[in-house]
């Protein structure tokens, strides 16, 4: 089966980590044998590579073609206008790709779906390839894209104009095809296939040696939060929190436009000494950033299926993350971690207190984050696709049971 990936939800060697759950669902789906794969991953037109520019210079830095992880990834550009960007983003993306998705035909990868992830604009701007194509499409909702973007009217009436046309459409977690189904959309084409962790390169390493590693006080306690420095993911609760987690370092990985205005607020409360800034750590590194803490926290107020919980419990360390969408499906059981309260600092200090009285063994953490491991998401997506592989070894079956 040759698929084409289609999203701008996509790494890049400019944005290594940028949509990095994207690609690692891809290398999953790739590693069963029966899928040949090229990605379509197209991003804004800008002028200028100019550093000033910030992450705009990224756009135009972006090669037009590169491999990662042996896959052949092609960055097409489109035109995002000012003001009429989110209504029109769909169909300049789609006509920016187009001459692309031609090219790799004439070059002998006819594929036979379109795999796009994001529904708007990318699920959409694959619609209407997949229409001119004549082509077979399934669309992956992540979060927002369903949760924040449906507020406006054109988007939302062509979100689901591409759910009808679909082949079917994904989500995350089945909160997101609730939605989707309270949107209007149809029931029967609607499937959950949640993402997997790699327990191969997230792992549990010893914590003093982790620590040691990091040029980090042995003695701890840590609380990590990782992710994008902006409002959404909630790093400022976990550092108004410090106020009330007297003793405890808070590591924070990520980079992103609210960087100044957090350590301004650590420093206000009077606890920038016990904030570590990691700035961005490859993926290849955080397995002893998780390792490390004693908990990670994940304050965000959105999140479709947040990968960062299940890298931490498969290193062995609990998590504390509010009850939002998907994350009650991953926080599932005491050794997983604890759900707070609310979205707020108070309910962040309880939740540390109230996980650190009754901690579970670091293997027993492990165990939970075993449950969620790539198999049986690949093959759900070769059987959605229509080229199921049955399991035959009995590690492959018992991975299907789980």
């Amino acid at each position: 089966m040759k698929v084409l990936l289609f999203s701008s939800l996509y790494p890049s060697s400019v944005r290594p980590i940028h949509g990095i759950f994207v690609e690692t669902r891809l290398r999953e789906l790739l590693k069963t044998g029966e899928v040949q794969a090229k990605v379509v991953a197209p991003v804004p037109w800008f002028p200028s590579s100019a550093e000033r520019f910030g992450d705009y210079a990224k756009f135009a830095s972006t090669p037009r073609q590169e491999e990662r992880n042996g896959i052949e990834v092609h960055h097409p550009r489109y035109l995002l206008l000012p003001k009429v960007g989110m209504n029109m983003a769909p169909y300049t993306m789609a006509l920016g790709a187009m001459a692309t998705v031609k090219r790799l035909q004439r070059e002998g990868f006819d594929f036979d779906l379109i795999d796009a992830h994001y529904y708007y604009p990318d699920g959409v701007a694959a619609g209407l390839l997949a229409k001119w194509l004549g082509k077979p499409f399934f669309v992956t909702a992540r979060g927002t894209d369903l949760n924040l973007i449906p507020e406006y009217p054109f988007p939302r009436k062509l979100i689901l104009q591409t759910a009808a046309q679909a082949s079917g459409s994904i989500g995350v977690c089945k909160a997101l095809m609730d939605t989707l189904e309270g949107l209007g959309a149809e029931p029967a084409k609607l499937h959950t296939l949640r993402n997997g962790v790699d327990l191969e390169r997230f792992v549990p390493e010893p914590r003093d040696a982790s620590r040691a590693r990091l040029g980090l006080n042995t003695a701890g306690p840590y609380l990590l939060s990782v992710g994008h420095l902006i409002e959404r993911k909630g790093h400022h609760i976990a550092i108004e929190a410090l106020a009330g987690l007297p003793g405890v370092t808070l590591l924070i990985a990520g980079s992103g436009p609210e960087e100044g205005a957090l350590k301004a607020l650590a420093s206000r409360l009077g606890v920038a000494d016990r904030v570590h800034w990691a700035g961005v750590v490859p993926q290849t590194e955080l397995k002893w950033w998780y390792s490390a803490a004693d908990v990670l926290t994940l304050c965000s107020s959105r999140e479709g299926w947040a990968n960062v919980l299940l890298e931490a419990m498969a290193c062995g360390t609990p998590v504390i993350a509010t009850n939002i969408w998907g994350t009650p499906e991953v926080v599932s059981t005491p050794a997983a971690g604890i759900l707070m309260a609310r979205r707020d600092a108070a309910a962040l200090s309880q939740a540390w207190v109230e996980l650190l009285s009754d901690l579970r063994p670091r293997k027993k953490v492990r165990e939970h984050a075993e449950r969620f491991d790539w198999f049986p998401t690949s093959q759900a997506q070769l059987a959605l696709f229509g080229k199921k592989t049955d399991p035959t070894t009995s590690t492959e079956r018992a991975a299907w049971s789980r």
